[in-house]
């Protein structure tokens, strides 16, 4: 399998080594500017390397992109490699707006090509092990989710694609895929029903030129922000986030109620968590992505803590950090697809187009009822 990457950051990076430890060839990589994609590429060791992503194509003839880019680059480097017969693997967001991602999503049905969602956190090993538990009963039929996250983020990180809804940016295309992603590989993907609210509690952060690598980008954090000279870029996404949303689930009878809530600005004063609440029992995941430790409520009143089954931790990738490890989980299961080996369901453009037709009703911020005239 031949991979041409799109996309010179953290991402692109870390898909290029998630593809080989896949066992796939990484054949080219594109990039915006062409100092930094001639850099990156000999650091990865990858013979190709351009600035045009339709003649990178071309030259490199790739099975499977990767594209590693934020999320306002997606749609024409997507489509063009659907076009030209490529199976795509694709971080969130997929595009900025749902009309787009439905466009891609059926494009890529049409020309029979397989495609890969990274909204990817679904496989922590303790996501892995609560969707394991649920399946077994552990909890008796769901009745309940609460997914709480606050990240305390640096109010003056240099203005860039986070802060744009054009560019992919908002706490919705960041995070708030992940967890549905998260919950819905736990309890069940059939989304019934949603409302949210949204606020953008930021509103500017100061323009800084150099920063390249996402991941780094609070080293470039002025040092004197009320210097007169500073230029400041406008926020028009969301930095906070209230969902709510019912979901069918093959083992209740009724639809399960979720909360979403995530404070991308504000700072927690206990542990990030997901819950997932049954009949019978509960699971309680630590961590925003549920990546800590996993507790079991036995429904007699004690919580106790859960060790991970020693299968789910030998199938998650040996590398560092969490990121890295779901997206080598995913890549690997997407190569194993592409080559006709069985393997279980994975998110593809079906799920990324319908969590961009999602957000996109959540940013309306239009489900609310006015009752200040009631007596």
């Amino acid at each position: 399998m031949k991979v041409l990457i799109f996309g010179t950051g953290f991402a692109g990076e870390g898909h290029a080594d998630a593809f080989r430890g896949a066992g796939a060839e990484i054949v080219g990589m594109v990039g915006r500017t062409p100092h930094v994609v001639r850099t990156i590429a000999k650091k990865l060791d990858i013979p190709y390397h351009g600035t045009d992503w339709q003649s990178a194509l071309e030259a490199c003839q790739p099975d499977i992109v990767s594209i590693a880019t934020p999320g306002g680059a997606h749609y024409e480097a997507i489509k063009q490699a659907i076009e030209f017969g490529c199976h795509v693997f694709c971080d969130k967001p997929m595009t900025t707006d749902g009309e787009t991602a439905v466009e891609l999503h059926e494009l890529a049905q049409r020309k029979d090509v397989k495609t890969a969602y990274a909204a990817s956190f679904r496989y922590t090993s303790g996501v892995l092990h609560a969707r394991r538990l649920v399946a077994e009963g552990a909890i008796g039929e769901p009745v309940e989710v609460e997914c709480i996250s606050h990240f305390n983020l640096e109010r003056n990180i240099p203005f860039g694609w986070s802060h744009r809804k054009e560019d992919g940016g908002g706490r919705l295309n960041n995070n708030f895929t992940h967890t549905l992603s998260i919950v819905s590989s736990v309890i069940g993907d059939r989304i019934l029903s949603i409302l949210g609210d949204v606020r953008d509690d930021l509103g500017k952060a100061p323009r800084v030129e150099g920063v390249h690598n996402f991941m780094e980008r609070r080293k470039f954090i002025p040092e004197d922000l009320s210097d007169p000279t500073l230029q400041w870029g406008e926020s028009n996404v969301e930095w906070s986030y209230t969902v709510m949303a019912r979901m069918a689930s093959p083992f209740a009878r009724d639809p399960v109620s979720v909360l979403f809530k995530h404070g991308g600005l504000l700072p927690r004063f206990h542990e990030d968590h997901i819950v997932f609440y049954g009949k019978q029992g509960a699971i309680y995941l630590k961590g925003h992505y549920g990546s800590g430790a996993l507790y079991l409520w036995d429904g007699k009143g004690a919580w106790q803590e859960m060790a991970r089954p020693p299968d789910i931790l030998a199938a998650v990738p040996d590398v560092d950090g969490e990121t890295e490890q779901c997206w080598h989980y995913l890549a690997s299961e997407f190569v194993k697809d592409i080559r006709g080996e069985t393997v279980e369901p994975y998110p593809t453009f079906r799920e990324g187009s319908q969590y961009q037709q999602i957000i996109d009703l959540i940013r309306r911020n239009d489900q609310w009822h006015d009752v200040s005239g009631l007596n």
